[in-house]
């Protein structure tokens, strides 16, 4: 039997080839989402050079980040982060975005860090890098007070109406299986779905229920806390320590301003009402 040599040579060459670009596209797929300190548009000294810090923020969630009836952007996850700009001596630019793509934004740099009302996970610990937590909150369940929702096990074959991406619909996936979840991209669709009846209720983190029922008194929120209690904190890119380092100094010294507490007290005292505390809220210590 005669071998083709000259063929057989080759075919190899262009199989190592082929094996050379298909690693050369893995390495790049794996390294795109982590911010690597020589070329690394986020860091704090490039984020001066630049004079902007860019601002992922919710547009459509009083009383954390949305936009009031004179265009202007407003609440409690916005002062933190107009401060922030301002202690780096930059002017700040936000970027609008939902629960689901908040992963994806820092991940194109679109923006420098996330302050959109973000929980932290383990399973969100593995792709962003958090700093300090500012807040606490845990999930709540929002239902009309005419057929009002007061225990899990009311929820069971029920349809419930959730936001992509959140710690509820994670919740609600691994720990109520027998309950249909309707998924929105939106606040401003979940809430509207739950004023249409499409839905027995609505889960989502607390805090932000108890501002909503105040201007809906139609509904209630039912269960008050369901899971474990949880932290919101700034997030910023896998492995940006610089802007990470940075951000954890200014949690801390926010802390010892007082500031969270002056925040809450402008920005969501007047949502909540009496039945919720600062310190139900605000993380008062940070070391």
């Amino acid at each position: 039997m005669k071998f083709n040599w000259k063929k057989i040579i080759k075919t190899a060459i262009a199989t190592v080839s082929v094996a050379s670009l298909v690693a050369t596209s893995v390495v790049q797929t794996t390294t795109t989402t982590t911010a690597n300190a020589a070329t690394n548009s986020s860091s704090v000294q490039a984020i001066k050079k630049r004079g902007v810090l860019k601002v992922a923020v919710f547009g459509d969630l009083p009383p954390y980040g949305w936009v009031n009836k004179n265009g202007k952007r407003v609440g409690y996850d916005v002062a933190l982060a107009r401060r922030m700009a301002k202690d780096l001596g930059v002017k700040i630019k936000f970027v609008q975005v939902n629960a689901n793509n908040r992963v994806d934004t820092l991940n194109s740099n679109k923006a420098d860090i996330v302050l959109a009302n973000f929980t932290v996970t383990s399973a969100r610990k593995k792709v962003v890098d958090f700093a300090k937590p500012y807040m606490k909150v845990s999930v709540g369940v929002v239902s009309p007070k005419k057929k009002a929702i007061t225990k899990v096990s009311q929820l069971k074959g029920k349809k419930v109406i959730v936001t992509k991406g959140t710690t509820a619909e994670n919740y609600f996936t691994q720990h109520q299986k027998s309950v249909t979840l309707l998924k929105f991209d939106s606040k401003t669709q979940q809430f509207n779905a739950l004023k249409n009846n499409r839905a027995a209720a609505l889960a989502d983190d607390n805090s932000y229920l108890y501002a909503w029922v105040k201007k809906n008194p139609k509904y209630t929120v039912g269960i008050k806390s369901i899971g474990p209690k949880q932290y919101i904190s700034p997030a910023v890119k896998k492995g940006n320590k610089s802007l990470l380092k940075w951000t954890n100094q200014e949690i801390t010294k926010l802390n010892k301003e007082d500031f969270f507490t002056k925040d809450y007290n402008k920005e969501l005292k007047p949502y909540f009402g009496s039945e919720v505390k600062p310190s139900d809220i605000v993380i008062t210590s940070n070391k």
